[in-house]
């Protein structure tokens, strides 16, 4: 489970079928590089995003992958 500690650039590289779903909320974190050391959290915030919701999309992706 993706959780909101857990950095941005681990939930792309253990789960890579995520990317739409940061894409959807406005995060293009693939080339950023703050991604390497922000955690979920922190990203989701710079950005205005609720990362309530979008762990929840998030978990709702790997879970629905497998």
């Amino acid at each position: 489970m993706i959780t909101k500690e857990m950095s941005i650039m681990e939930i792309v590289q253990n789960y890579p079928q995520t990317i739409p779903v940061f894409g959807k909320h406005g995060m293009g974190c693939i080339g950023c590089a703050a991604a390497r050391f922000e955690n979920l959290e922190q990203g989701a915030s710079a950005h205005g995003i609720d990362a309530d919701a979008l762990v929840k999309d998030l978990n709702d992706c790997i879970l629905g992958s497998k």
